[in-house]
């Protein structure tokens, strides 16, 4: 072959390799940029809403504010994870794109060539053979960790930026790296803030490699230092990572970990090995290599005891590298270190505790070092074989990766190529919806916070109607501002004076106090299509259509059975996400609050109990309105019931409204992970099912 068609090959054969890979792990259904069916649950539906709320927002500056998504309590477009650079690339083109347009689909293709291109360039660094460094690219492809983002954290999955810094460590010579090193920071801060940190520390600890040796002078060395710094500051302050202040430090730090054993605990990824036990929260150090690539690492390990492949020169030429991956991998263990089940605590200053909590999931910060990993297996194999004998063994290792990871990828492409849709289904179909979307420029949560219940809904009620809202799910929100807005509707709740410009969906706590003082003259508060709404103003506007039934599933009438399957206005506190068959208490303390008419005489509660072979009770103690009703004890999961009666005491205590509010008191509460029944850590009693008021 003539060296210009190798050089043909040399750029052909990556691109074919990533494009052939999507089809076979997503499918072509994500490249239609008006599909959204696939991204309308978790964090890709918040990727979504922030880039459409934002392209039909005025521009600003900085530039990356998306002032629609979020309001006062953050609405920067990196918090979205909406991918700023892609969409500062297709803003300006907002006129000419289709009513629904994402960019998502285009950038998971870009994410499998470009991991495959600069796989290549590294693996190049090796060997010039093409069958090489073909099949080694592939074990780069077939990424487990990779693959995993695709299925929620898009952005995430860019883990090509982090492979084109290592390239860019590794490679001889200094031709262009201000430039090289400059486009790629300032691109890596308009993708994610974790995969920055990642690529700017291997970017510094090659600018100091270089300066320590002298290839690289002390004033180039502070020039390309200053100039990049101000350069990514630069980039983050257009993409909105300043917008929220404080807000940028969150708990976790010790739960998102990288589990000691990740590496070959394939967790669902793998038909040949077991998974194996894990914490909670180690699903964020997710690395698992692969069968294909273990198989491949003894053949390493072998290479690396019978001779002399050059690695551990290659090791002292980049020590500082070196180190800087070292440091990786310790942020990413926590000071919670993790071995399978098995937990020690290692003291920490409360301080760097702090400081660490900016990159909570700091399990992800091992990925330079897993890709590292996979680059010395290859070296290894490569260095320590014939070029037949390591062609072999990389092509069984493919096959191998291929076919193992196959049990988690297969999943993931399932949910990429379901039917298309350029619209997510909603439940909101009462046509007050219509009428408040013209006479509201907000739609707002009480109480403000992130992620309410109803965020989607919300969110995607609001984008229809073009207006602004703070039902949003963010990566941070400003502390302070959530703080103020969250006093702010504390004083509205308590003194039923709301903002005219806003229609309010309500949380179940904040459903009731807003019972207690709403001006039932002039404002609306009733359940439309399952969500608890109060809308200013509503009763007193002639254009308003009138609303018949005003009620918020609080008074019950004699006979009348309450399931609690869904959301209900009575739950005040202590009680857990809603489910199919009912709600489980959350701690040992809760409460509930109901309306009953005067000739209320009992309360009938059906309800379930937390009793496992090894917990072989739970005792009940309840008050009715600070009265003592009942003391009991379940010793069986199901067919329980609570029967409450209503004493005259209770009932004068009730008021002329006939407000009872039913505490519950669960001294024997206790999580699944106490009983060494899995990771699931709620501490429950009570499975809350159904009431019935006699």
């Amino acid at each position: 072959m003539t060296v210009r068609g190798e050089r043909y090959l040399s750029l052909l054969l990556p691109v074919l390799l990533g494009a052939l890979a999507f089809l076979l792990v997503i499918g072509p259904r994500v490249l239609d940029p008006t599909n959204i069916a696939w991204l309308g649950e978790g964090d890709a539906a918040t990727h979504y809403m922030g880039w459409a709320f934002f392209r039909h927002s005025p521009w600003t500056f900085p530039l990356g504010l998306n002032p629609s998504y979020g309001l006062e309590l953050g609405n920067g477009i990196i918090f979205s994870d909406s991918n700023p650079l892609l969409a500062l690339m297709f803003k300006p083109f907002n006129a000419w794109l289709p009513e629904t347009f994402q960019y998502f689909g285009l950038w998971l293709l870009a994410c499998f060539i470009l991991q495959a291109w600069f796989a290549w360039r590294l693996v190049g660094l090796v060997t010039p053979s093409l069958w090489i460094r073909l099949l080694g690219t592939g074990l780069f492809v077939f990424s487990p960790p990779m693959f995993l983002r695709m299925g929620g954290h898009l952005s995430l999955s860019g883990h090509f930026l982090i492979l084109a810094a290592l390239y860019l460590a590794l490679r001889p010579g200094l031709h262009s790296r201000r430039l090289a090193w400059g486009v790629l920071l300032a691109a890596t801060a308009l993708v994610h803030a974790y995969l920055l940190a990642m690529v700017a520390l291997i970017w510094l600890a090659d600018l100091a490699g270089k300066v320590l040796k002298r290839q690289l002078s002390l004033r180039d060395g502070c020039i390309e230092l200053g100039g990049l710094f101000l350069l990514v500051a630069f980039c983050c302050w257009q993409a909105g990572y300043f917008s929220v202040g404080g807000g940028t430090v969150a708990g976790g730090y010790g739960l998102y970990r990288l589990n000691v054993l990740s590496l070959v605990d394939p967790s669902g990824w793998s038909f040949i090995l077991w998974d194996m036990p894990q914490g909670p929260g180690d699903y964020e150090g997710f690395n698992y290599l692969g069968a294909g690539v273990l198989m491949l690492a003894i053949c390493a390990g072998a290479a690396l005891l019978q001779g002399d492949t050059g690695l551990l020169w290659a090791i002292r030429a980049r020590k500082l590298l070196l180190w800087a991956l070292v440091g990786l991998t310790l942020f990413s263990l926590t000071n919670k270190l993790g071995i399978g089940m098995l937990d020690v605590h290692i003291w920490l200053p409360k301080p760097l505790e702090l400081m660490a909590n900016v990159f909570r999931a700091a399990g992800r910060m091992f990925w330079p070092v897993f890709y590292a990993i996979v680059f010395v297996i290859i070296f290894l194999v490569v260095r320590g074989n014939r070029p037949r004998a390591a062609v072999c063994l990389l092509t069984i290792a493919l096959v191998v990766q291929v076919l193992d990871t196959r049990a988690g990828w297969a999943g993931l492409r399932k949910s990429r190529m379901v039917p298309p849709a350029s619209t997510w289904p909603t439940p909101l179909t009462d046509p007050f919806w219509d009428n408040a979307g013209g006479h509201y420029s907000k739609v707002r949560s009480l109480l403000p916070q992130n992620q309410p219940e109803n965020w989607l809904l919300t969110s995607q009620y609001a984008l229809t109607h073009g207006l602004e809202t703070d039902g949003v799910y963010l990566g941070r929100m400003g502390t302070r501002e959530l703080a103020h807005a969250q006093q702010h509707a504390e004083r509205m709740l308590a003194s039923g004076q709301y903002d005219n410009d806003s229609l309010y969906i309500l949380d179940s706590r904040a459903a009731l106090e807003a019972a207690k003082t709403v001006n039932r003259q002039t404002d609306l508060l009733t359940r439309i299509d399952g969500l608890v709404v109060l809308v200013p103003g509503w009763k007193s506007c002639a254009e308003c259509a009138p609303f018949a039934h005003e009620t918020l599933d609080v008074r019950v009438k004699p006979g009348e059975r309450q399931v609690f399957n869904r959301i209900n206005g009575m739950l005040v506190s202590g009680w857990g996400q809603v489910e199919d068959w009912g709600t489980w208490s959350q701690g040992t303390e809760a409460e509930m609050t109901l309306q009953v008419p005067p000739e209320a005489r009992a309360i009938s509660i059906e309800t379930a109990a937390f009793v496992q072979p090894n917990h072989t009770s739970q005792r009940v103690e309840v008050s009715v309105n600070g009265v003592a009703a009942l003391s009991t004890q379940f010793t069986r999961l199901q067919d329980n019931t609570l029967e409450l009666p209503l004493t005259p005491a209770m009932r004068e205590a009730s008021g002329a409204d006939g407000q009872v509010r039913l505490h519950f008191h669960l001294p024997d509460a206790i999580s699944p992970k106490a009983l060494g029944l899995g990771t699931d850590e709620r501490v429950m009693a009570l499975g809350l099912k159904s009431l019935t008021v006699k």
